[in-house]
């Protein structure tokens, strides 16, 4: 699995390293009275002595950034760079980002994951919304740490092995729960609320001197299983830049798996590659069934980016909207931009598998 053993999910979500627990329940009320003033002194009595955060193990590391993280969140929300008013959290920052190999801030790993349920989740606001998206975009990650193995082997086998098929039947199926994730967050999530309410806590903060984005549900690596089905040579340089800011805020692991498969041969370009050396009418049955469930997979993904850049439409439309990009740092139009390099890896596979005619065949109506 590509899931780092030293993240144990339970484990983390468990730890309270910092004694928060008390403290951050009082989290929403302090946020609906913009009370500026008792955020930074919850802050500053959270930030623990840096001997003794050296000493925890990784997991406790990442319990005390997703703790640390709903702060930054807040004060950030009502105007406030956290570090200008507590610059003590810095070296802590900066150690918890060291120890756990991620970025100096809390991810949308910590906000939602490792994030525990129940009376002890950590919440900006406490609304029934925010719950929802938490638990929507919780919902995704075990069916992507799979699709993710399942990639893996589809970038190691060729078309024609009955296996390239095969992996990618179970990739269709993982992403087929990311679909039904958005699906929760469109019906339980106004777009709306989302946007005039939730979205200002997801704002980048500043670490000695360098931006980082909020926990956004954009930092769900769904482009690592684009990366191995087509887009490591078939991008676009607005997606590579996308790429280049998103990277960084992923697991270690998933780090890994971008930087071994990136300078790779996509699904997309072995399949047309083995359908174009095919002179027969017909392709052999192996290679017609890899292209189907290839087809099948960028389907679903054709058909969850949909939803998403309806759901960011409205949450960005001039009615509603607050900012101008995304919580991820991407424009709207990025997205709709990711949607159509989609619909022409399908159509591209589509296409690939409608063979021509052997020389001298007949044409037209005759041909019936």
């Amino acid at each position: 699995m590509l899931g780092d053993p030293r993240h144990r999910t339970e484990d983390i979500r468990a730890a309270d390293p910092l004694g928060a627990d008390g403290l951050l329940a009082a989290v929403p009320a302090m946020n609906a009275d913009a009370d500026v003033a008792a955020l930074t002194v919850a802050l500053r009595a959270l930030v623990p002595d840096i001997d003794r955060a050296a000493q925890w193990s990784v997991g406790h590391a990442l319990a005390a950034m997703r703790d640390l993280g709903i702060l930054l969140g807040s004060l950030k929300r009502h105007g406030v760079q956290p570090l200008a008013v507590v610059p003590e959290a810095l070296p802590v920052l900066e150690l918890l980002g060291r120890r756990t190999d991620m970025v100096p801030r809390d991810t949308v790993h910590h906000y939602t994951v490792w994030n525990p349920p129940g009376s002890r989740r950590r919440s900006y606001t406490g609304h029934p919304a925010e719950a929802r998206l938490q638990d929507a975009v919780r919902m995704v990650f075990p069916g992507l740490v799979a699709a993710l193995d399942d990639c893996a082997r589809v970038a190691r086998l060729e078309p024609y092995d009955p296996g390239f098929a095969t992996a990618l039947d179970r990739v269709a199926r993982h992403v087929r729960a990311m679909v039904d994730s958005i699906d929760v967050t469109v019906a339980h999530v106004p777009a709306e609320h989302f946007a005039v309410t939730l979205r200002p806590y997801f704002e980048e903060i500043e670490v000695d001197g360098r931006n980082y984005l909020g926990p956004a549900a954009a930092q769900v690596p769904l482009w690592l299983v684009d990366l191995t089905l087509w887009q490591c040579d078939r991008s676009d340089p607005s997606y590579e830049a996308f790429l280049a800011e998103s990277v960084p805020y992923a697991l270690p692991a998933w780090r890994a798996f971008h930087t071994r498969h990136r300078g790779g041969v996509s699904a997309v370009s072995k399949l047309s590659a083995a359908v174009s050396w095919e002179g027969a009418d017909r392709l052999p049955p192996s290679l017609t069934a890899s292209a189907e469930a290839l087809g099948r997979v960028l389907r679903l993904l054709k058909t969850f980016r949909a939803r998403h850049l309806g759901i960011a439409r409205r949450a960005y439309s001039e009615e509603t909207r607050l900012y101008e990009e995304g919580s991820g740092g991407a424009p709207v139009a990025l997205l709709r931009s990711i949607l159509d390099l989609t619909r022409e890896n399908e159509t591209m596979v589509r296409r690939a598998t409608v063979r021509r005619r052997p020389a001298g065949a007949p044409v037209g109506p005759s041909a019936a």
